[in-house]
């Protein structure tokens, strides 16, 4: 694609949209964060509470997890000409009546994504966070933690992670090799990425 050719992300549509809207306790209020200079995606499941709160995502506490095992700052995080943030569902699902969230709406990834994701022409890596972001994009027989486990074989282009809610503490513990292994080899990934012009 020729230089200045490239289409724009389809912000304004996206903030506009109502698909899941009869779904939605909150209402729609598509959460994402896209610019085509960005040169790492982020694929997760869906805003919570305080996201839809905030308008920003992972401005939460496993967002403060999430930048610590990216081995960056809030304000790298933030910054769209870097890091694109694409859910896999934009809006605050709800809660499960058991407690936890609810699914990432099932309209939301295949009406949006293929729209979005040729205009991140950059992206040279995409990170799938949690389980919901890994079937989407990798199939979904494939599970999270056996994904996560074989993290390089994805690479150049995925990266399966964990979510990086407060209940991923104990699976962290049952499983040192993620962070003995995986999260320094994910903040090299990022900081290489991050540094290219």
């Amino acid at each position: 694609m020729p230089a200045g050719t490239e289409s724009l992300p389809p912000v304004d549509e996206i903030r506009a949209c109502r698909l899941c809207e009869a779904h939605l306790p909150l209402g729609p209020k598509p959460i994402f964060q896209l610019d085509p200079r960005a040169r790492l995606l982020i694929t997760s499941q869906a805003p919570g509470t305080k996201a839809h709160a905030s308008g920003r995502p992972f401005d939460d506490p496993s967002g403060d997890r999430l930048r610590d095992w990216l081995g960056i700052d809030r304000a790298t995080f933030y910054d769209p000409s870097l890091i694109a943030i694409l859910p896999t569902g934009m809006c605050y699902p709800g809660r499960l009546p058991k407690g936890g969230d609810a699914p990432p709406r099932p309209e939301c990834a295949p009406h949006w994504h293929p729209r979005v994701l040729p205009t991140l022409p950059k992206v040279r890596l995409r990170l799938l966070v949690g389980g919901h972001a890994v079937r989407l994009v990798l199939g979904p027989e494939v599970a999270l933690e056996e994904a996560v486990r074989r993290a390089e074989s994805f690479l150049p282009r995925h990266f399966p992670l964990p979510h990086p809610s407060w209940r991923t503490r104990v699976w962290v513990k049952r499983n040192p090799w993620f962070e003995t292994e995986t999260i320094p080899r994910l903040r090299t990934l990022v900081r290489e990425i991050l540094a290219q012009p």
